[in-house]
């Protein structure tokens, strides 16, 4: 009697990916010698889940401050989820507070721009520096805030093609110009926001909040950030 070979804990995820790969194929019509088609399945690589790992760094989390902690459950308490850039961070409690108290502020704070608005700003600013992360995120809330999934994909891909207000339009030229071209920022720029309707403090809003972005694109792209799965199912 032969004996059973053992198995190393490496063995697993293979056997795991077969049984995916059987039951996860598509089928490719064949035509066989009676003429009739059937169908036969063409095995398909099994991916690995898309936020997996959050970031491409090993940093070990740190243990959660009780203000941190109480912020996390209440993440998972309305969203469902804790968001992959707040885990990102918690590998050190003073920047992951530092984080969620100045985004808290640009973001949810008071201001003469609405909720909506700054998301738009977040994802035409994220379009242009072409940020995964945060084109996935935001993305979802612009589709939330607006009831509109058309809009969040205008954002996303080209808000220039979305039919936008005067209003809209000029915030947001200003904030891809001070993404791409911040040093041709002129008089005439914050006057065509003026003219538009914002005030000088809706001019420091859409500025700290591109500001911000254009910090945290670059932090999630050169980190490797992977959004949350369920953020792409979200607000369709």
């Amino acid at each position: 009697m032969k004996k059973a070979s053992k198995r190393g804990p490496s063995d697993k995820p293979a056997l795991a990916a077969k049984a995916a790969v059987k039951t996860a194929a598509p089928k490719h019509p064949t035509k066989p010698a009676s003429g009739k088609t059937t169908l036969r399945p063409v095995p398909m690589p099994v991916a690995a889940a898309d936020d997996a790992p959050v970031i491409a760094l090993s940093l070990a989390p740190a243990k959660l401050s009780p203000a941190m902690a109480a912020y996390f459950k209440k993440c998972e308490e309305k969203l469902g989820f804790v968001p992959n850039v707040l885990k990102a961070y918690a590998f050190d409690m003073v920047k992951l507070e530092a984080f969620v108290a100045l985004y808290n502020d640009l973001m949810l704070g008071p201001s003469g721009l609405s909720k909506l608005e700054r998301e738009m700003i977040a994802v035409a600013v994220s379009s242009q520096n072409r940020c995964y992360y945060c084109l996935v995120s935001h993305g979802a809330a612009v589709r939330q805030y607006s009831g509109n999934p058309l809009l969040g994909e205008h954002m996303v891909m080209n808000y220039r093609a979305a039919r936008l207000s005067r209003r809209h339009r000029a915030m947001l030229d200003f904030a891809v110009k001070l993404t791409g071209q911040p040093w041709t920022i002129e008089d005439v720029d914050r006057e065509r926001l003026r003219r538009a309707g914002f005030s000088d403090r809706d001019i420091w809003d859409i500025s700290n909040v591109a500001g911000f972005f254009n910090m945290s694109n670059r932090v999630a792209s050169a980190t490797d950030m992977r959004p949350n799965t369920q953020y792409h199912a979200q607000a369709r």
